[in-house]
């Protein structure tokens, strides 16, 4: 259901009159007619969880509860499987409320969370957005016609954007934020190090206009049979700049909250910095140690990766967490040439596509795959060597490829004209070929004309490429003969997803 923004607001306000010095009491009810009100006859539900930031209660048998007043003034229900909340225009859950004066959503001296029914299936799919990272409307156009507009109607439970919907610019939060509406589900957003107000005063006032627009910068909610907590994992340092971070209130919530949650479900974690760039992450990881089913997700390095993080590097387990950092829908900060419908090609600095990730969920178990925005889904590589040879060369050449999404898990093998052996590939650390080519274009970009740099007609220069570790490298067999030839590449990931690409060359006498 989508509520009435000017009833609404941004969330379910509420008066100063809801809470009694520092206690608030309210209820959770099931909303039978899903008008976002509490009518005759509609009861309480029992044992959902309500939370402050820090402290996590659960409703009794008449569906109430009571917490003590946030220090952000946010109050938010943690919606259990099986329940929908409403969701504004811009297909933003309203699962929280906001205690300010003038409320419009004023219930006696209570706080009400409505809930209905909803159908979850144990199987169901995730898109993840990472850095959209807009600079200006004309940003959020190409955000818009090169990720938004393909995702409409995808058969998916809901989208989460990993943070840096913009590029310092929080006064964009609502453009892009009703553009991602129009993909039809409901969508959870990450503070990322890009969308703070940049006249706050400290790393609390950091999110003022993010939890206007957006309700609590950590928060956690259900589905099917996985737990989702977002984190703000970005915080501002008094003298300046940011690091990744938990303050203590975002880990007591999460301990709060986990200890009721059966050992059986799967726990995601969503957040914007990588997990192992937090100086606090092993307090984190101590809150999912007794836990076998565990997946964190970031964005925000604008590369794609998955790292298995060990013993070694503080994981109390013996089976490494899986983080997965995705790419990114600006890719490399929207530069590079634009394409034929005007917009930037935006490779990122590993050489990998902008786009997004599906992430689909069955149980306790997960797999995830990445899409290139505007390319086919099965565009998982890209395969490099010489367009032709002479022979005395072939026996030399090496063919390098490129697996966007590939990890140390991943098997990447080689098949030349169809025959039935397969040679397998040995991952390199290796930049790739084509950004390199793309970077070197620069000096060009840089040449004046008509008073500008050729850059601002034709698309920004792009970075350095990076050291890629999804790369694998083999060698042509011997023996080639003169003529055309097609080189199959296979690779199968640790979920055993299986994709193929395909290079052809030509042999010269």
């Amino acid at each position: 259901m989508i509520m009435n923004r000017r009833c609404v607001l941004i969330g379910l306000l509420v008066s100063s009159g809801v809470f009694s010095q520092s206690v608030i009491t309210g209820t959770v009810y099931l909303d039978a007619n899903r008008n976002a009100s509490r009518d005759h006859g509609e009861s309480g539900l029992q044992g959902v969880c309500i939370s402050n930031g820090r402290e996590v209660v659960r409703t009794d048998a008449n569906g109430r509860w009571q917490l003590e007043q946030p220090n952000d003034s946010l109050i938010f229900v943690i919606k259990p499987s099986g329940y929908g909340v409403p969701v504004n225009e811009a297909m933003l859950p309203q699962h929280y409320a906001r205690l300010v004066a003038g409320s419009c959503r004023e219930s006696g001296r209570q706080i009400d969370f409505p809930l209905w029914p909803a159908t979850e299936d144990s199987a169901f799919t995730v898109l993840l957005f990472g850095d959209p990272q807009a600079r200006g409307m004309r940003e959020v156009h190409f955000v818009t016609r090169d990720v938004v507009q393909e995702c409409i109607a995808t058969d998916a439970a809901f989208g989460v954007c990993l943070g840096d919907l913009v590029a310092d610019d929080p006064s964009l939060f609502g453009e892009l934020s009703r553009r991602f509406g129009q993909i039809g589900f409901p969508m959870y957003y990450a503070f990322g190090n890009h969308d703070h107000d940049r006249d706050a005063r400290d790393n609390r006032q950091s999110d003022r206009t993010f939890r206007r627009i957006f309700g609590p910068s950590t928060f956690a909610f259900e589905y099917g049979q996985a737990v989702f907590i977002v984190y703000k994992n970005v915080f501002y340092k008094p003298e300046g700049g940011y690091r990744a971070h938990l303050l203590d209130d975002q880990l007591a919530f999460a301990a709060s909250y986990l200890s009721a949650v059966p050992r059986n479900k799967l726990v995601v974690l969503f957040m914007h910095i990588p997990i192992i760039a937090m100086d606090n992450a092993q307090s984190l990881f101590q809150l999912l140690r007794d836990r076998p089913y565990t997946l964190s997700v970031s964005a925000h390095t604008h590369e794609l990766a998955n790292l298995f993080v060990d013993e070694k590097g503080g994981w109390p387990s013996a089976e490494p967490h899986h983080h997965f950092i995705n790419g990114t829908v600006c890719g490399s900060w929207w530069c590079g040439l634009l394409d034929e419908q005007g917009i930037p090609h935006a490779v990122m600095n590993d050489g990998a596509p902008n786009g997004y990730a599906y992430l689909t969920i069955e149980g306790s178990r997960y797999a995830i795959r990445y899409k290139a925005a505007r390319r086919p889904a099965e565009y998982q590589m890209n395969i490099y060597l010489p367009d032709e040879m002479l022979c005395s060369q072939a026996d030399t050449t090496h063919v390098l490829v490129n697996v966007f999404a590939g990890s140390s898990r991943s098997v990447v093998e080689m098949q030349l004209d169809q025959r039935p052996d397969w040679q397998q590939l040995i991952p390199v650390a290796a930049r790739d070929p084509e950004c390199l080519r793309m970077h070197q274009l620069n000096a060009i970009l840089e040449q004046p004309f008509n008073g500008q740099a050729l850059e601002e007609r034709l698309g920004w220069k792009m970075d350095p490429p990076s050291l890629s570790r999804h790369m694998w490298e083999g060698t042509l067999p011997c023996g080639l003969t003169p003529g055309v030839h097609t080189v199959t590449v296979r690779t199968t990931d640790m979920f055993g997803q299986i994709w193929t690409g395909r290079r052809v060359f030509s042999v010269r006498p």
